[in-house]
């Protein structure tokens, strides 16, 4: 199987690219909804249709390009361990699995707007809105330049 994955290594890095980008458009997009939602009158119109956007978002295109990213880079992983062995590698994987707690996160989230539960200020979700820009500049950093 390996043989297979390195023959094909171009679409396997072509596809865990778009799953990742779809991603990132996600997660940089979600904590905006929540500060648009922090600002509307719960019950309102708009609190209605951002419980609608903010879900939508999650279960349609974050939760299946997480999937896809993970899956893609995986198998990468699997066609070429040796990537394994690179220093950056393991600090990008950290700050993967960072962003994917950040993830499951955001989808609590989620839930509690759709509840009329959440607490959190604008200010708040602004701050957090930062911490996916952060993590994605720090995962581009590792895998492009291979700083260590």
């Amino acid at each position: 199987m390996p043989e297979f994955l390195l023959l094909h290594y171009d679409w396997l890095r072509a596809l865990h690219i778009i799953a990742v980008m779809s991603w990132m458009a996600g997660m940089l997009y979600l904590p905006r909804l929540f500060v648009y939602h922090a600002g509307a009158a719960k019950g309102s119109e708009s609190s209605e249709t951002f419980k609608i956007m903010g879900r939508r978002l999650l279960k349609i295109i974050m939760n299946r390009a997480m999937a896809g990213a993970w899956v893609f880079g995986g198998l990468m992983l699997w066609a070429n361990p040796a990537l394994l062995q690179a220093p950056w590698m393991h600090g990008k994987l950290a700050a993967v699995l960072i962003m994917t707690g950040l993830h499951h996160g955001l989808g609590m989230y989620v839930k509690k707007f759709a509840r009329d539960a959440n607490t959190r200020t604008q200010k708040f979700y602004r701050i957090l809105n930062e911490i996916p820009a952060f993590l994605m500049a720090v995962i581009v950093i590792l895998a492009v330049a291979e700083p260590f």
